[in-house]
């Protein structure tokens, strides 16, 4: 751990107030982006469920996987019960996904702030990384954040399809760079969080020499944790982020359960038309309706 984010004494207290934003991480990288390149194969979809969503720009088609089958199962429930006919792509950030699944996009009204509504119920999490990852068409759960959410559990029924961008291999290093150190920085946060009494009870001693020595017990616990936990890609997503692109700052956070086989050319439709206030479009984009697929 270096003391890019961890400064003497000051800093134990302050890190608990840190927050990180996976947004401002890629807002200044240069954007690539190739429309023409659809998602790469990292899964077997033999035997597979699939399901299509007829949107305003036409025909989607989704495999879900087999290796989460909570959202696949939940997934397919919601579809037979018609819940995703009508609903609006209600979030679209160009070169990130396209969100929907608010059953309460239904009905509202242009100025409606979307993007809480849902079934009742969330899902588990079923993070299978890296195996399941945010390559260009991932399908994936959206949810509440760690703060309010830290068991990462998915909303029951909003979804975001990857489109994203490509990345060249210094930027996928320089990626992994400022992950480690976040993921470094978020792990001695909970640490120091954990000891909070104590961390105040010698800041009102005035105990700099034990407040010192503290810090240095979590760096060395938040290291031996990394050791075990590293930040780094496989070679598949190397391949999958470099050729056809994603999200990959999003790897192991979100439950990614499907991606698109059919159908990217609607999705970057969907990604390019004009939006307004809280990355809503300017003109409603819905899903017109929703159906499983016959096994083939």
């Amino acid at each position: 751990m270096t003391k890019k984010y961890i400064t003497v004494v000051v800093a134990i207290l302050a890190i608990i107030a840190l927050t990180f934003s996976t947004k401002a991480m890629i807002a200044n990288d240069d954007v690539t982006t190739d429309e023409n390149k659809t998602p790469a194969m990292t899964v077997d979809l033999s035997n597979t469920t699939r399901v299509l969503l007829e949107t305003t720009f036409g025909e989607i088609e989704l495999a879900l996987y087999n290796e989460t089958p909570q959202h696949r199962d939940n997934f397919i429930k919601l579809v037979n019960d018609g819940t995703y006919n009508g609903v609006l792509f209600h979030r679209v950030i160009n070169n990130f996904m396209i969100q929907t699944g608010d059953p309460d996009s239904k009905t509202a009204t242009v100025d409606a702030l979307l993007g809480s509504g849902g079934p009742g119920y969330d899902l588990p999490a079923e993070i299978v990384y890296p195996k399941l990852f945010h390559k260009r068409g991932a399908l994936a759960a959206a949810r509440e954040g760690d703060e309010t959410n830290p068991e990462r559990k998915s909303s029951g029924s909003q979804f975001y399809i990857v489109t994203g961008r490509r990345y060249s291999e210094y930027q996928l290093n320089a990626m992994v760079e400022r992950l480690s150190e976040q993921a470094k920085a978020m792990k001695f946060q909970a640490l120091a969080r954990e000891r909070l009494a104590e961390i105040e009870s010698l800041q009102a001693q005035a105990d700099t020499t034990a407040l010192m020595n503290l810090q240095n017990e979590l760096v060395k616990l938040t290291e031996e944790w990394y050791a075990q936990n590293p930040v780094q890609f496989t070679q598949q997503q190397i391949d999958a982020y470099s050729t056809v692109g994603g999200t990959p700052h999003l790897d192991g956070t979100y439950t990614v359960f499907g991606e698109v086989v059919r159908g990217m050319d609607v999705v970057d439709k969907i990604q390019n038309v004009n939006t307004g206030k809280y990355d809503r479009p300017v003109d409603d984009v819905k899903i017109i309706s929703a159906k499983i697929l016959p096994r083939i």
